[in-house]
Parts: structure tokens; C-alpha cells; sequence
């Protein structure tokens, strides 16, 4: 079974910073794309960045220059870096892995984590 799990979420003060991490059940060599997603309640699952298996990434436009998307393929690990965050990023993290394209489609990620919650005080 295929398992995504993430972890470093907390409280942090505006202007702060977060390092997330995603490990990986599955070998990430056959992955097309993996990606980070934030969700709020009543609101939409959104992306926030992404890198594909040539190691181009694709950031939100409320987080350039902010975060920063980084794997370890060796290690199975995802990462999102996040700086200068703000009340507005506090959300639900998600991890998520697509073996067919790389693109926003959440539909095209068959894998995905259970989440880990950033909360940001102003």
C-alpha cells in the first residue's frame, strides 16, 4: 500500500518559518510529479508548488519567493521550505504524488497524505 506522510506542521508567528517534510512508501523514481497542497475549511484544495522528474518546479503565485519545493529521491523525501509566512498560509499541507503528469489537476495525483496543519498568528 502506498503511503505518503507528512510532518513539521505547528504555530508559528507571522514572519516565521516551516520546514515540511513528506516520506514516501513508494519508489519516487516512478513519480511523474510531486507536489504540496493547502486546504482551509469551507475553502478549496489548492497547490501551492510543485516539482516534476526533471526537477523543474512550479510555485503558487502567493508563495514565490516565500517557500521553496525541494526532493531527496534517494531518500524518498519531499520538502516545503516555508519563510515570511503569513496569517493567510495557515492551513491543512498536503503531499501528493502523480505517476501520469504534472500539472495543478489534483485529479492526476492518485497519491496523497493525510496532512499535517500550519497555523500562522498574526
Amino acid at each position: 500500500q502506498v503511503q505518503l506522510v507528512e510532518s513539521g506542521g505547528g504555530s508559528v508567528q507571522t514572519g516565521g518559518s516551516l520546514r515540511l517534510s513528506c516520506v514516501l512508501s513508494l519508489n519516487i523514481y516512478r513519480t511523474v510529479c510531486m507536489a504540496w497542497f493547502r486546504q482551509v475549511p469551507g475553502k478549496e484544495r489548492e497547490g501551492v508548488a510543485r516539482v516534476d522528474r526533471n526537477d523543474y518546479v512550479k510555485y503558487a503565485d502567493f508563495v514565490k519567493g516565500r517557500f521553496t519545493i525541494s526532493k531527496d529521491s534517494d531518500k524518498k523525501m519531499l520538502y516545503l521550505e516555508m519563510n515570511s509566512l503569513k496569517p493567510e498560509d495557515s492551513a491543512m499541507y498536503y503531499c501528493a504524488a502523480s505517476t501520469y503528469d504534472c500539472t495543478w489537476y489534483q485529479g492526476d495525483f492518485a497519491y496523497w497524505g493525510q496532512g499535517t496543519q500550519v497555523s500562522v498568528s498574526a
